[in-house]
């Protein structure tokens, strides 16, 4: 199996202060704010970025999100639709020094599989627009190792066994009495 393309990133969650009547519930929520390149200019812990009190960005360096020729259907269908995106699938967590947990990013993907099997897991999944140049990256990948599965032939419908409701073989009469006497 071919090794995969891994990209570094940053992941950017937001915390915001939520304001009107859900606000008597609620007092903040976390979004997914971006996802960003990582060269190392993030440090490596998790830091809050900005803060005011209406709204604080906190940075996950330390993410990798790879491309794998076995999943090049998955980033197909990401840059086939109308706004290919950056999947990340994050969870509340207590983090060391912070008197409230915070969202952390577990996992970064460009797959559509990837998203569907997380949500299928009733995991928490968002998505930010995708970078034209990471598209670009992306694009040359499933050129490469994406082959469309050939269309097979559907057989006639005469050919087909016939079944009951149950699922069990249909017998067919030639009586035409249908059980009359």
């Amino acid at each position: 199996m071919t090794s995969p393309a891994l990209y570094p990133v940053a992941v950017v969650m937001r915390r915001e202060a939520i304001t009107g009547p859900m606000s008597r519930w609620q007092t903040h929520r976390w979004v997914l704010h971006d996802v960003l390149a990582d060269d190392g200019q993030w440090g490596t812990q998790a830091h809050e970025w900005r803060s005011d009190p209406d709204l604080s960005l906190w940075v996950h360096p330390g993410q990798e999100a790879g491309l794998y020729p076995d999943d090049a259907e998955g980033y197909y269908l990401n840059l086939s639709s109308p706004a290919p995106c950056w999947f990340v699938m994050w969870r509340m967590q207590e983090v060391p020094d912070v008197a409230e947990p915070v969202a952390v990013p577990v996992m970064v993907s460009l797959s559509y599989h990837d998203a569907g099997r997380w949500l299928d897991a009733q995991e928490t999944v968002e998505q930010v627009p995708m970078q034209p140049d990471v598209r670009a990256q992306v694009q040359a990948f499933v050129t490469q190792h994406w082959k469309p599965e050939p269309k097979k032939r559907q057989r006639p419908q005469s050919f087909q066994t016939l079944t009951d409701r149950f699922g069990q073989p249909a017998r067919v009469s030639t009586d035409k009495s249908h059980g009359r006497q």
